[in-house]
Parts: C-alpha cells; sequence; structure tokens
C-alpha cells in the first residue's frame, strides 16, 4: 500500500514538474499551420466568380448525376408500364427479413389500412364515408401481381388511388408489398389446399 501511495504522489511530481518545464506564453498567439482554409474567400450561390469559366459561383451539376438518395424510375403512369414493371422489377427484400416486415406493416396501417382495412379487405374506415371501396388485396387479382407491377401502382396510383411515391419511401414500398403478401397467405394456402 505504502508502495503504491509513493507511486501515485511521485507520477503527480512528475506532471506538475511537466506542466511547468512545457508551460504556455499567453503574451504569444498559438502557432497556425494552413490558415487559408480558415480564411477562404466566400462567394454568394449567385454571385460572379472569378474562378469558374462561365463566371458563376453555383455550378450545374454534371449530366447523367442522380441526386443523393434518389433513383430515377424509368416508367410512366400507364398499365402498360405497370405490367412492364412488373416483369422488370424485383423486391430486394425477402419474405424471412422481420425486420423490413414490421417496417412495411407499420407504414401499411399508417397509409393503405384506411382505404385497404386491417386485413386488405377493402373495408377500411373511410368506406363508411361514402368513398369507394377499393380492391382487396386479398383477391385473386391483386394475388396473381407480381411485386413490381404493386410497386409501380403504390408510386403512380391507379384508378381512384392517388400516387403515394412522395408519401412512402422506395424502401418502404417494398415493404408494404411483403406485408401485403403476408396478408394474401391465408388465402394462398386456402387455394393450395383445395377442396378435400
Amino acid at each position: 500500500m505504502r508502495s503504491l501511495n509513493l507511486l501515485f504522489l511521485t507520477s503527480i511530481a512528475i506532471i506538475g514538474a511537466l506542466n511547468w518545464i512545457i508551460r504556455r506564453d499567453f503574451s504569444r498567439p498559438n502557432l497556425e499551420f494552413l490558415p487559408e482554409m480558415v480564411r477562404s474567400v466566400p462567394y454568394d450561390s449567385f454571385s460572379q466568380n472569378p474562378n469558374f469559366p462561365d463566371g458563376k459561383t453555383l455550378q450545374q451539376p454534371v449530366p447523367g448525376t442522380i441526386p443523393r438518395g434518389f433513383l430515377p424510375l424509368h416508367y410512366e403512369a400507364t398499365s402498360q408500364d405497370a405490367g412492364r414493371a412488373g416483369e422488370e422489377l424485383l423486391n430486394p427484400y425477402s419474405i424471412e427479413d422481420t425486420e423490413a416486415l414490421q417496417r412495411g406493416e407499420l407504414v401499411y396501417r399508417n397509409f393503405c389500412l384506411p382505404c385497404h382495412g386491417p386485413a386488405g379487405r377493402g373495408n377500411g374506415p373511410v368506406i363508411l364515408r361514402g368513398y369507394p371501396a377499393p380492391p382487396p388485396l386479398i383477391s385473386n387479382r391483386a394475388i396473381g401481381m407480381k411485386d413490381g407491377q404493386m410497386f409501380h401502382i403504390i408510386t403512380y396510383g391507379q384508378r381512384n388511388m392517388s400516387p403515394h411515391a412522395t408519401q412512402i419511401s422506395r424502401e418502404d414500398r417494398w415493404k408494404v408489398i411483403l406485408h401485403i403478401r403476408t396478408l394474401q397467405l391465408p388465402r394462398l394456402s386456402a387455394q393450395s389446399s383445395g377442396p378435400n
């Protein structure tokens, strides 16, 4: 115990001596390395700038640039392109991905349930207020749709359904489709077992 105290006092004495030896002179400013980054010339976005050939500060993006977090969808809001999307687009998420399923269920409850109902039967709360009933998501037609076609419909809308591309992110649209597929599972299993 005594040697531990002696070691502690010795280390305090060494630290104190080093602080006294390497003391700072407050009358002189600190040294600056590469100060040009601190004092750069600011240009306003729409002001003239002599550093560029066109004289503009705000430069045009390079042709073909895609904004961060945005991937273009090369389809039109037509039924032909919905079919083409069904053939070309594949859901990047698997039905075994529980996190994606949970997120899909949450997004479904927030955006789809008011019209399509909790089980996808097309009997949501808006029907009680006189809004036309949407097609059920558990019908044979919806079951036969490919994921890409559903993605197109959620993105661009169809008939009375408005487009949801601005409200639901691309990833969440795929996750909602996963949840819709889980709503269709009881119907699929009943169809596969068939009448005995």
